[in-house]
Order: C-alpha cells, then structure tokens, then sequence
C-alpha cells in the first residue's frame, strides 16, 4: 500500500493515507516522498472527501473510515485494481510468486533488467537496496511485480495476484501458509494453478524444481515451463557453490552444458536459487548471461531480509522478515554459513497468522534449532487466535530444550533487551525474526548495547539477504 501510494502521486495524483500504527522502513519511505500518513483511523481523515479510496487487503467491515466510505458511498477499489488499471494494461507484466523467495527475487529481477538498460518499473514488498525504493514507474515496456497469493479486499477474497496480468511467471515454492485465508494446502495450490493459467501461450513459466507442490501447479500450463533447482533434471542448474565470508559464487548448466559462473555480496543457497530462477527469466527477454553477472555481482539486496542493523562489541544484530518455519530456517543456515563458528541466536516474535497457530508447531521446533540459543516473544495478538489453534509457546520451548537447545519465553522486546543486553558476548550473531514491528526491538537492542559497553552510535547498512 505505502508502495502504491507513491507510484499514484508520481503519476499525478494528490495522496494521504491512514493507519493504525506505521512503522519503519515503510513510514520513513512515505516520509520522503512527502506522503502523510494520518494515525489512527479517523472519518476525519476522509476529509476533504477523495476520488477515490484504495482500501488494504488488512481492512475489514467495522473499521471507522471504511464503514464511513461505505455509508457516504465514495468510490473505493482494492490495490490490485488500481495497478491493473494504471500501471500494468499497458506493460508486459513479469510476475515472480511462491510461498517463500518471492521479495528477493523480484528485487534480483528489476535489478538485473535495470542493469541491463531495460528501464523496467516495479513494485516489491520491500525496499529494494540497489534503487532506495520499492518501487519505479518508467517509459519502459517491463513491469516486474511481486506476485502475492494473499487475499485482495474485503469485497475480493480472491489472491491479489490473479489481477497481475502476467506475461510470465516466476514460481519459487509452494507451501502451505496464510492459515487465517487458506484453509489448507490444496487450497493454496488451487491458487497458484489459477495464476499459471493467466499466462498467455507465448509467455514463460520458470519453476523450482525440487518441490512436488509447484510441478503439480505448473503441470497444466498453457506455455512452456523450464524448471530451475539443484538437482541434474533442471534445466538451468545451479551448481560448484561457494560460501566466503563477503561473497557467495557457483555455476549455472543449462540442459546439461555450462552456461554462467555468478557471484553476489548475500548469503544462503536459497538466493542463489532464487538469482538462478530470475537469471532464467531474464534471459528469455534478451539479457545475455554477462549483463545479468553484471547485475548479480552488484546486487545489494532487500531491507530487512538479513540486513545487518548493528555491530556493537563485536555482536552483529541482524534483522528478518520471518513468516514461515521454512523462511527461518534458511535464515539461520545462511547465517551459519556467514558467520562459521559462532554463537547464534534467534529472537522469535510469532507474528504472521500462520505462525501465531500450531499447524506448523513441530516445524517451527525443527527451524529454531539451527540456533544456538532461542528467546521467544509471546504470541503477537493471542487473543485474536481461538484457543484450540493457537501456538503454544511452552511446548516449544520444552522441545527445544529436549534438543539441547537452551530457550525461553519473556512477555515482549523490553523484557528480551533487559535480559539479554547482560549476556551477549563478542562473536555473537543476533537474529531478530518477526515480520512486524516487534515493539521496536531493532532500535531498542542497538541502543541499550551501546549504553552498556559504551559505544558509539555508528550503524551499519550492509545487507546479508533473504526472500
């Protein structure tokens, strides 16, 4: 919403917008570009009267201001129809979907297509590093979009990205997740199917190709589909990787023969599928395998997908956007393959409506045991979760120190930064996951660490990388 927000004013329009409760990147994002953000909902933020209200997919029936768009009888839409109906009827609409991957790569798309004098415009879940911004409108014929299976509106229960458009389609994994909208896997698959359906014959399709979920979505398509992965089938292979303390480099085969070698600054065999999916992409709009090195090499990632927030004492505060057991997972096995030999910690605050239920409980134990040591928040809004389904924080807890893997629960962020300030050690690696504010806990650690060890207030703004 805050990215549509800023491409409607660049193309004219005059915008406000209103929230509960804004927070970084996104409410500084919206500072700079001038737009003002109106906290909390109010029917006096709908004065004077607009054209037309943009109403978010997290709007439900007895929110203040939309009760008052529905009684006033103002024209709203959702932000799918806005983008369909602005930006991407006139652009070939490049889609990059999947449970996991989808922020990266999006970002590794536009990047490589912009590095390659293409002039795309695009619209990511995040800020991209290498533009300062989530998104760019351009004069030119590509749109590369993050496709979301997230539902639209409350008056469109459909997934956001069935309004794209795609020319082609970018499919990274397939996995059950959104558990409040989705009521199980099949549900979900059923989704994606009905976007691989959207691209026209003489569109592509590039899927992963180690997941039995996104062969079965992509079966029935109407283009031709290359698969991308590991494993000696695909057709363009990732292979030879190697992780070095400031880069990441391996090779790609294509059916078979040698093709690339790539490198990039991030961590984590999951990018380096993610570069290799959108490098196969690429290439089916005219990008040589040199422009796109190119591109990789100086890739510099998504704001708050690993992004290092500090270095204090020598312990490094990391920051995630963690939504999913198999999200943290390969966050904290790149962060194992970054920093070889020392302690890691996780900081888990279950926020995402998946992660607040059990139906990943197990799941959940096996992801936060690639840490060396687990502090959990509790559950983010328990109270908006039937009892029944709700994750419980002491099982895994209890399982994982079963697994000789010391964890505990504290109430929230000021609880964690008063308890572990004291025990952090030099070497030690701190992985924030929530893919929420977490009541500041990325300001307030940094801040309490200096005040203990008496550190400058310098920050650091490198990025590590995840989906």
């Amino acid at each position: 919403m805050a990215s549509l927000a800023g491409m409607l004013k660049q193309i004219g329009y005059n915008v406000t917008g209103s929230d509960m409760a804004a927070y970084p990147p996104m409410s500084d994002f919206l500072a700079q570009l001038g737009i003002k953000v109106m906290q909390p909902y109010s029917e006096a933020n709908l004065s004077p009267r607009p054209d037309v209200v943009v109403v978010g997919n997290a709007m439900s029936r007895g929110n203040v201001e939309l009760e008052y768009v529905l009684d006033e009888r103002i024209p709203f839409r959702s932000l799918p129809q806005v983008l369909q109906e602005n930006f991407l009827r006139t652009r070939e609409s490049l889609v990059v979907a999947g449970t996991h991957g989808k922020t990266t790569t999006t970002s590794m798309l536009a990047w490589i297509f912009e590095s390659a004098g293409l002039n795309p415009s695009f619209l990511i879940g995040g800020i991209a590093e290498n533009f300062g911004s989530s998104f760019a409108v351009t004069e030119g014929k590509h749109f590369i979009i993050e496709g979301d299976e997230y539902d639209t509106a409350f008056f469109d229960k459909g997934p956001k990205f069935l309004h794209y458009l795609p020319a082609s389609v970018l499919l990274t994994h397939v996995e059950f997740d959104h558990a409040d909208i989705y009521k199980d896997l099949d549900a979900v698959k059923t989704a994606f199917k009905r976007l691989v359906n959207l691209v026209p014959r003489r569109g592509h399709i590039i899927a992963y190709d180690a997941s039995a979920n996104v062969s079965e979505c992509v079966t029935k398509a109407f283009c031709p589909v290359e698969r991308y992965g590991f494993s000696e089938q695909a057709t363009w292979r990732a292979i030879d990787l190697k992780f070095e303390p400031d880069r990441t480099a391996w090779s790609v085969l294509k059916d078979g023969k040698h093709w690339a070698d790539f490198e990039f600054p991030i961590a984590g065999s999951y990018n380096v599928l993610n570069a290799t999916g959108a490098a196969a992409l690429a290439t089916k709009y005219g990008i040589s395998a040199e422009a796109i090195a190119r591109g990789l090499k100086t890739f510099k990632s998504v704001k708050r997908r690993l992004e290092v927030k500090a270095e204090i004492g020598g312990i490094t505060i990391i920051d995630d956007f963690a939504h999913h057991p198999t999200a943290i997972r390969e966050t904290l096995q790149a962060l194992r393959s970054r920093y070889p030999g020392r302690k890691l910690w996780a900081i888990f605050e279950p926020r995402s409506n998946t992660l607040r239920r059990k139906v990943f409980q197990n799941e959940l134990v096996e992801s936060l045991r690639t840490a060396d040591e687990v502090v959990m928040a509790t559950v983010f809004k328990a109270e908006g979760i039937p009892a029944d389904e709700r994750l419980e924080s002491a099982v895994i807890i209890n399982s994982l120190k079963t697994a000789k893997v010391p964890a505990r629960e504290l109430a929230d962020a000021d609880a964690i930064v008063a308890a572990i300030t004291s025990e952090l050690k030099r070497g030690d690696v701190v992985a924030i996951l929530s893919n929420g504010g977490f009541g500041g806990i990325y300001e307030k650690l940094p801040q309490q660490l200096r005040k203990v060890l008496g550190e400058p207030s310098v920050e650091k703004s490198e990025v590590v990388a995840k989906s």
